[in-house]
């Protein structure tokens, strides 16, 4: 990653991995694609690799971003989805000329030429979570600085953290610091 920048945090899931391009949205919020060049870096290391990108693009990446965070978050806490959302959602999908492409490993890889390309591709994958079309549910980060909205395709279906790595070890060390802390003062 380019230094100077906070690292992404990568998930499984695209369209999750995307809105986590900004982080802590309840607490002191963590741009990670503040720049164009930074969203091709993005899209580089989530296999959508496209040559440029205007600030104009970066706007509508991150337009895209709230969108799907949006429609996420309500279908986590069981609401209807934000009109405005579902419209920049379509949108997006619709525009792009993206194609799937089968490698000789039998692997799919997108073929995309621009960030309009790219875009529709996170947008087809935020429809497919979001309408249920795979298997796995919406789900919130119980970080109360956090709370991204993230697919939880764990067994059980009660994932509680965003990331076990940042959120859940976060919430652990705070918990074991108030434990030790509650010790000291009554030991």
């Amino acid at each position: 990653m380019r230094s100077g920048f906070p690292d992404f945090r990568l998930g499984s899931v695209l369209a999750t991995s995307f809105t986590a391009t900004l982080t802590e949205r309840r607490g002191e919020a963590v741009e990670r694609i503040p720049t164009p060049r930074r969203l091709l870096d993005w899209l580089a290391v989530s296999g959508l690799a496209v040559e440029s990108c205007t600030p104009a693009e970066l706007d509508l990446a991150r337009e895209l971003r709230e969108a799907i965070h949006a429609a996420a978050t309500a279908t986590a806490t069981r609401e209807a989805l934000p009109a405005d959302a579902v419209r920049v959602i379509n949108d997006r999908s619709v525009r792009g000329r993206a194609a799937a492409a089968l490698t000789s490993d039998g692997e799919r890889r997108w073929r995309v030429a621009c960030v309009e390309d790219a875009l529709s591709v996170i947008a087809a994958d935020a429809i497919s979570i979001i309408s249920g079309e795979r298997d796995g549910k919406m789900a919130l980060c119980a970080s109360p600085t956090c709370l991204a909205a993230f697919f939880d395709t764990s067994q059980s279906r009660t994932r509680r953290w965003c990331d076990m790595n940042t959120c859940g070890n976060r919430q652990k060390k705070a918990r074991f610091t108030a434990n030790q802390r509650k010790k000291a003062g009554t030991g």
